[in-house]
């Protein structure tokens, strides 16, 4: 249905794309993946109208066309659904569904949305505010709202990274359906399970260029070997056993954000652990590491940092012991437009008098040490999803203790992700510690030492990684425990 032909993008000196040929046929799914800074989000954007290619072609249905903006990739039914979505928090969920139709016909549009809800077993209320939606039913209306759009050529970015296993179920439904129904759809990931399950195909992109394709079934090995220099190595684990004295503590806290709150939660961590926090979307776990980053004051309750108790009318005097890593790396970690060095800037204590040469020296030794793929003068948002991380672990104090994080590795490759946490346990002092929120449940088994499950608000298991099972995880995060005291 799509094809492209020898496309190429420069931005200056750096070459983007060099020479890509891809051709995606009617009614299949087809998998692009690659290490961070390969190029996919280029050929994406360039797809989408959102960039203008250097050089090439685009064929549709045969016939070359021009794709200059999003609304050229719009009247040929090319949709996206970003990673992140792409909707308004302060509108109901009709509202979104509406936001792009050049009809405001609010009965019609919701009899719409119901319709599509019943097609694809999603759960929405029209009249919902977007901001009790967990990250998954977000995107299950993104998802909706292209498809009413008419969109015969869907791709997706990480679509899976931060939802719940019943929602990746239910969406790898809706993109079967929608693939039967001679949908063209355009997987992006970094995740080779999902590929495998999903995709008739697949093309690997490296340094800007189709490195391989392969029909399914394919070859997981080569795949990975065509997309690294070298292999990646299985993770090295990150687990600590020495505990030392107490650096965080929960007092009966509660507290009302998110979808469920946090309910009477007591709970301490020690110097030296490694916790994974894991649970289905709006458990209550994003409340919990923003309440230890004092980023959300409870209702009630008391919370102790390094020994002190947190006063909820004031943050404690310790702020640079503290990290919090968000999930939504460039919304709430970054400032869009503002480029590596003035974030590096910004990280610490900034001249009174700057100029354009100020913090270029700092700038420059941060882009070697953490491989940032980037010059000082590159704005955050033109950073791929790994390189925003690696920017954001180069802003982070060198005396933290207590590093908080919301999905750690969300949309990196292999390396990349392996990368991160080699970091994460050379950086944390021996008197720290680590709390990370992940819905990869590989990950927090690999990486943990202490894993915690939360539901409805509640702990329901707190267990060593060692006397634990995926098996009882598994069955913890579906509410299958007794909530601990």
């Amino acid at each position: 249905m799509i094809e492209l032909c020898n496309v190429h993008k420069h931005f200056g000196k750096v070459k983007a794309l060099q020479g890509v040929n891809l051709q995606v046929a009617a009614g299949s799914i087809h998998g692009i993946v690659g290490e961070n800074g390969a190029g996919k989000s280029t050929l994406m954007k360039i797809l989408t109208g959102y960039i203008h290619r250097t050089s090439g072609t685009i064929l549709f249905k045969g016939r070359e066309v021009a794709i200059n903006t999003p609304q050229d990739a719009r009247s040929l039914g090319i949709g996206m659904l970003y990673q992140e979505p792409l909707d308004f928090i302060q509108l109901s969920v009709l509202n979104n569904f509406m936001a792009a139709s050049p009809h405001f016909t609010p009965a019609a549009m919701k009899k719409s949305l119901m319709k599509l809800c019943d097609q694809f077993n999603f759960e929405l209320d029209p009249a919902c505010p977007l901001e009790r939606l967990t990250v998954g039913e977000r995107q299950q209306l993104e998802l909706l709202r292209l498809i009413n759009e008419g969109t015969s050529i869907l791709i997706l970015d990480e679509p899976t990274t931060g939802i719940s296993e019943k929602q990746q179920e239910l969406l790898f439904r809706a993109l079967t359906l929608l693939k039967e129904k001679g949908c063209s759809i355009i997987l992006v990931s970094h995740k080779l399970a999902e590929v495998e399950m999903l995709c008739d195909r697949v093309s690997v992109l490296r340094q800007g260029e189709i490195a391989g394709n392969q029909e399914k079934p394919f070859n997981k090995d080569l795949l990975l070997q065509t997309m690294f220099d070298s292999q990646p190595h299985q993770p090295t684990s990150t687990k600590r056993q020495t505990k030392g004295a107490m650096i965080l503590s929960y007092h009966n806290i509660c507290s009302s954000a998110g979808r469920s709150g946090l309910n009477n939660i007591s709970i301490s961590f020690r110097e030296g652990e490694i916790v994974g926090l894991a649970g289905l979307d709006g458990s209550g776990q994003a409340a919990f590491l923003k309440i230890a980053g004092q980023l959300l004051a409870p209702v009630s309750g008391t919370l102790e940092l390094f020994g002190a108790r947190v006063e909820q009318k004031r943050r404690t005097n310790c702020k640079e012991q503290i990290v919090f890593l968000p999930a939504d790396r460039l919304s709430e970690g970054l400032i869009a437009g503002l480029t590596i060095q003035e974030h590096l800037l910004l990280a610490t204590d900034t001249p009174f008098f700057i100029l354009p040469s100020t913090g270029i020296g700092r700038a420059k030794k941060a882009i070697s040490t953490y491989n940032i793929l980037g010059r000082p003068s590159t704005a955050a948002d033109e950073l791929s999803g790994g390189n925003q991380q690696r920017l954001l672990l180069s802003l982070m104090p060198a005396n933290a203790r207590l590093i908080l994080m919301e999905n750690p590795t969300r949309g990196l490759d292999v390396q990349s992700g392996a990368w991160t946490w080699q970091h994460l346990l050379h950086q944390l002092p021996e008197n720290g510690a680590i709390l990370f929120a992940s819905p990869d449940l590989e990950e927090i088994i690999n990486h943990a030492s202490r894993i915690l499950v939360f539901f409805n608000g509640r702990i329901i298991l707190d267990k060593a990684t060692v006397d634990t099972s995926f098996n009882e995880i598994s069955r913890a995060i579906t509410g299958q425990a007794e909530a601990i005291a």
